[in-house]
């Protein structure tokens, strides 16, 4: 079997005709099918189905297809990386990061990478960290910035970030001039949560642990509704300790959580299975010089 032959085959697949296939590839049909025959003939088994008015893959055609394709994304692979490593300080990154999390530090992330490898691109896509896990997983995105833990089988990790959630409030709210508040005692508050699925399991599950389930009233990933919500006194949020940073302290007052203390970490997520391209690398290796990274 050679490229080719499973090239002309995926071709064939993909248009389920010999006729289509042929003029896509520009080849005359008859030598189409004499190269699918061949491979037919090569590896001994029947792959497509030709007593139908539509060709339809056999069982076999079916599994040659399914690794065909995977063996041409890896060629594929293969090219991309060798042009990147051939015209060196060039690529393209597709990173994933979760809403309203991403601009607490990305926009300078980027602007400092960007300095150091001005031709390197990268794509950023907004969506929650079970989302972006799952585009790593499945090729999608190269670089995934989601909440911890990982699965370590599936994923190489960068420990990237390491802190806490704490409380914010109306700064009219009676816990707004407290040092610290126990998370029983937001049993009766109205909440407005970061519109993340794994941010939002986490603060149900910590709820019920100390013994009540939150009252949700709103979800949102756009930050300034959250926090123009919390000005209007319209409900209190759960949210990462250094958004304080971006509040209007005089309408909005955080409180460190404690009795337990809610982790918030994050990692940058990449496929194990996959090879990164030489500007993923150079992007990974430039954030653990960085590492422990400070907002």
């Amino acid at each position: 079997m050679d490229i080719r032959q499973l090239t002309y085959f995926i071709e064939v697949a993909k248009y389920k005709s010999f006729t289509k296939a042929s003029k896509s590839l520009h080849l005359s049909q008859s030598t189409l099918s004499k190269v699918v025959k061949s491979l037919e003939e090569e590896l001994n088994v029947e792959l497509i189905d030709r007593s139908a008015k539509k060709i339809k893959l056999t069982e076999a055609g079916e599994i040659i297809l399914a690794e065909g394709e995977k063996i041409m994304e890896s060629l594929d692979d293969i090219s991309v990386h060798l042009y990147d490593l051939m015209n060196l300080r060039k690529g393209k990154i597709r990173m994933g990061i979760p809403p309203v999390i991403g601009f607490l530090f990305f926009p300078r992330i980027i602007k400092e990478f960007n300095e150091l490898y001005p031709d390197i691109k990268i794509q950023i896509f907004e969506d929650d960290s079970k989302t972006v896990k799952q585009n790593v997983m499945e090729g999608s995105l190269d670089i995934g910035v989601a909440m911890l833990p990982a699965n370590e089988k599936e994923f190489n990790v960068v420990p990237f970030l390491s802190n806490e959630l704490s409380l914010f409030v109306h700064h009219t709210h009676p816990l707004a001039d407290r040092d610290q508040v126990n998370l029983i005692e937001l049993e009766h508050e109205t909440f407005i949560l970061i519109k993340q699925k794994l941010f939002h399991e986490l603060i149900i599950q910590q709820c019920l642990h100390v013994g009540f389930h939150p009252e949700v009233a709103f979800e949102s990933s756009e930050w300034e509704f959250i926090s123009g919500m919390i000005s209007e006194n319209l409900g209190v949020s759960i949210l990462p300790k250094p958004m304080e940073t971006k509040v209007d302290h005089k309408l909005i007052s955080s409180i460190p959580i404690v009795n337990p203390k809610l982790p918030w970490n994050l990692g940058l997520h990449t496929n194990k299975k996959k090879n990164p391209s030489p500007a993923v690398r150079a992007f990974l290796k430039f954030m653990e010089e960085k590492l422990p990274y400070e907002l």
